[in-house]
């Protein structure tokens, strides 16, 4: 289960088109026996991941829950103290639902500034260590620096974009599954 904001839910671009649904399609052609779900909602923040979560781990029972929340928060200038709890909170329900739990890192663009960016950034490989989860370092690495592969507004990748997304998730989902 893909459990995510808007680079998950394929915003601006044919939700066909998305990474998840090629992450299915990798699996597919692998003859991997997994159905990838794509439980992601644009706008979401981790407070919001954090209340519908319970449900979708009932709803689906995933054996892998791929977290990639906590960009909204930082766009939004929320409290990383809240967004790292939030955060915690969901790997703990994922592993206690008996889930492996992968987490999608996500850098903030450079005009929030060096300190915010870097200490949001620092979010992930904390809990990812504390958890003893795997961590994918940043989702749009190879993505986010190319303009040609991003969006008008320089947050969202394109469509063209989206099977690098993919790898960026598969190199570290593989041993998951």
């Amino acid at each position: 289960m893909v459990f995510g904001d808007s680079l998950s839910a394929g915003y601006g671009i044919d939700r066909a088109s998305g990474w998840v649904k090629l992450l299915q399609h990798k699996l597919d052609a692998e003859e991997q026996p997994y159905k990838v779900i794509n439980a992601s909602i644009s706008g979401d923040t981790t407070r919001g991941g954090l209340e519908r979560l319970p449900k979708a781990l009932q709803q689906w029972s995933p054996a892998i829950v791929l977290i990639e929340l906590g960009g909204n928060d930082g766009l939004r200038g929320l409290s990383l103290e809240s967004m790292t709890g939030n955060l915690d909170k969901m790997i703990q329900l994922s592993k206690k639902a008996g889930a492996r739990v992968l987490l999608l890192g996500i850098k903030l663009p450079a005009n929030y500034g060096p300190a915010y960016g870097e200490r949001f950034y620092r979010i992930y490989p904390s809990l990812a260590q504390k958890h003893h989860i795997p961590l994918v370092p940043f989702l749009l690495e190879s993505v986010a620096d190319r303009k040609t592969l991003m969006q008008a507004d320089g947050i969202h990748p394109l469509a063209s974009a989206q099977p690098i997304v993919m790898e960026n998730v598969y190199r570290y989902l593989q041993p998951l599954l």
